[in-house]
């Protein structure tokens, strides 16, 4: 049975996997939202989708706390939990359980805040207006290593000046932009391996090539890269066909 919410803490809820068994849960799930109606609301269509929702947390303080007691595989955060600065909560929730995919979820469109979100590690940013459908895709995508931006179609181009894009694209190689594509995916050295047919001295030097010449250091920097700035739409005719 799911208990009532007392003096504003973190509820555990019981998913509905455990109540009846007809669900199975696919991943463990923590939310951050002071806005009630619409945790209570979000645990239900999570929960009837297959996830376990752990805890729900109106504060940044506890959805910390929640976090570190239970190590969730993903944490749902909305943009504005609390007040606090958003980029600094990431950090907090991703120091006390590494493992853990940070999805922002938010009302406004906000470019600039993604980008800052997706840098300071989180997994995924989902606009509302995108529906369940995209927040369930969202969910699994992470799961599976993927980095996700789900905004209105007009506002993820603002990330970067089109000129900056397509100046950066042109720098990458056929192969390179591939192997971009692939960290998208979520694919490690050895699946790049696999799909690309190359050796894997070849496939981390086309990596780090890709790094450098995004200014990123990490894979998951160049994917958040990619996403945000759509790079990989850019038309082959201004890339290079080298490599």
């Amino acid at each position: 049975m799911r208990e009532k919410r007392r003096g504003g803490s973190a509820q555990l809820l019981l998913p509905r996997s455990r109540r009846d068994g007809r669900v199975k849960a696919v991943a463990t799930i923590v939310l951050g939202d002071d806005h009630i109606v619409f945790l209570d609301a979000l645990s239900m269509v999570l929960t009837e989708h297959g996830h376990s929702v752990g805890a729900v947390a109106p504060t940044a303080t506890e959805l910390v706390t929640s976090v570190r007691s239970m190590q969730p595989d993903v944490c749902l955060i909305h943009r504005y939990l609390d007040a606090d600065d958003l980029d600094d909560l990431i950090l907090r929730v991703m120091a006390v359980s590494a493992g853990t995919r940070v999805i922002v979820l938010s009302g406004a469109t906000e470019t600039a805040a993604a980008r800052r979100a997706l840098d300071a590690g989180a997994a995924g940013w989902v606009h509302k207006s995108r529906g369940v459908p995209a927040l369930m895709s969202a969910v699994e995508r992470v799961l599976r290593g993927n980095v996700v931006v789900d905004v209105p179609a007009a506002d993820i181009r603002r990330a970067a000046p089109a000129s900056d894009v397509e100046r950066i694209a042109s720098r990458l190689t056929l192969r390179e932009r591939e192997c971009l594509s692939l960290l998208v995916e979520g694919l490690d050295t050895e699946a790049m391996v696999v799909k690309l047919g190359i050796s894997r001295t070849t496939v981390r030097t086309h990596v780090q090539a890709v790094l450098s010449k995004l200014g990123v250091h990490s894979r998951l920097e160049a994917a958040s890269f990619a996403v945000r700035t759509g790079i990989l739409d850019t038309p082959l005719s201004v890339t290079s066909r080298a490599g």
